[in-house]
Order: C-alpha cells, then sequence, then structure tokens
C-alpha cells in the first residue's frame, strides 16, 4: 500500500485558559493518501482554518502530531519548517495573497525567484502554470487588472510552481460567488490529476464537495 502523505494523529489545539478558552480541536487523527483531494467541511468556526495551519506548519498543537511527507512537522525548528514550506507544502488562502505591484506571470515565478531557478527554466514553468490555469492571455496583468476568480487562478498557479508534495487551500472560494467558486475547484480537481499533486481544501460549501475524493466533516473542533 502507498505510504500516507498526511498522517495526523490526536491533535489538540486549545487558544486561552480557563472560562475563556476556546477548544480549537480535540483530538483529531486521519490520513492523506497521495494523490487525493480531501475536503474539510465545517461552518465558521468549527476548526477547519486551526487544522489546516497545523498541517502546514503555521501553528504548534498543543498536543498530538502532523506527518507530511515523512516528516514530524510538529517536531521542526523555524529553518526546518522554512524549508518544508519551500519544499512541500503551499498554500492558497481566500484572501488570495498576490502582491500587487508584481503582474500575474511576476507573482506566479515568486516561488522560483526565491528557489534561484534558472531564468529560461522559471520562464517556461510560468508560462505552463498559467496555460493550465486558463490565464495564459493576462500573463501582464497586475491583480488590480484582474477578477476576483482569475487572482484565485493566479494563486493556485503560484501555489503550484515549485512544484509542491502538498497544496493546502484554506476557504479558496470564500470569496468569489458561486459560479466561480465552482470553477475554481473544478480547476483544484483537474490539477490533481494533471500535476499529480495532494490538495487538502477546506470549505462550508456542500455543493463544492462532489468535487472532492472524500470528505471529512468538522464540528467544534472534532471529526464527524
Amino acid at each position: 500500500m502507498t505510504e500516507p502523505i498526511v498522517v495526523a494523529r490526536g491533535l489538540t489545539r486549545t487558544y486561552g485558559t480557563g472560562a475563556l478558552a476556546v477548544h480549537a480541536l480535540t483530538d483529531v487523527s486521519f490520513d492523506v493518501a497521495p494523490g487525493e483531494l480531501l475536503a474539510i467541511v465545517g461552518r465558521s468556526g468549527s476548526g477547519k482554518t486551526t487544522l489546516l495551519n497545523l498541517i502546514g506548519g503555521l501553528d504548534q498543537p498543543d498536543s498530538g502530531t502532523v506527518q507530511v511527507d515523512g516528516t514530524e512537522v510538529t517536531g521542526l525548528d523555524d529553518e526546518g519548517l522554512s524549508r518544508l514550506r519551500r519544499d512541500s507544502i503551499s498554500y492558497v488562502f481566500q484572501t488570495f495573497g498576490l502582491i500587487p505591484a508584481l503582474t500575474a506571470a511576476e507573482n506566479v515565478g515568486v516561488p522560483l525567484r526565491l528557489r534561484r531557478t534558472a531564468t529560461a527554466t522559471r520562464d517556461k514553468r510560468v508560462a505552463l502554470l498559467l496555460d493550465l490555469v486558463g490565464l495564459r492571455d493576462h500573463a501582464d496583468q497586475r491583480p488590480a487588472e484582474l477578477s476576483g476568480g482569475q487572482q484565485q487562478r493566479v494563486a493556485i498557479a503560484r501555489a503550484l510552481a515549485g512544484s509542491p508534495r502538498l497544496v493546502v487551500a484554506d476557504e479558496p472560494t470564500g470569496q468569489l460567488d458561486a459560479e466561480t467558486g465552482l470553477s475554481v475547484m473544478a480547476l483544484l480537481r483537474g490539477l490533481v490529476e494533471s500535476e499529480g499533486v495532494t490538495v487538502i481544501v477546506s470549505t462550508h460549501d456542500p455543493v463544492l464537495m462532489a468535487l472532492a475524493d472524500r470528505v471529512l466533516t468538522i464540528s467544534d473542533g472534532r471529526l464527524g
């Protein structure tokens, strides 16, 4: 059997203490297979973002462990976490997170510049990804000149630039209308198949669940 790319065991995270304590996650365990599109579904405040932050090393659990691609995330120092996020994990946020002064192509190329990828190789990869997300003709436009859906497509292309094993997408359709959101989810579905990447996506939209290979429901910090 193929080893899981994500192994989460007993994840618990509480914010605050005493009467003000918020139990964001309680004893959450699951695996994610390579090449899987996993949807984590729940209402706002259910613990979805906390869970994704723990998987990606943006936050640390109070107890429990996370392994990504054979590396225990919860045991890494800052340098190890930076390397993991550079080489293995990429993020897509609902706020897009694009750099306003850069064109679509330049935004997509940022991870490759950080790796000091040769210019010709970088340009070829950027062009391929913009083609994959249907934005070949928008390469020279800046974020303000693009629609919300187009900006999210640029963000997805950027997330894939460094060929990560895992893409974590936190409510990537949260700021988009229903039709555009569905097209972005369909794009993620297609990229799982064409790029062989594993995607974990959080959403509160039940319509988007049909595009996932598997759905985990989270409520009050616990998996249902």
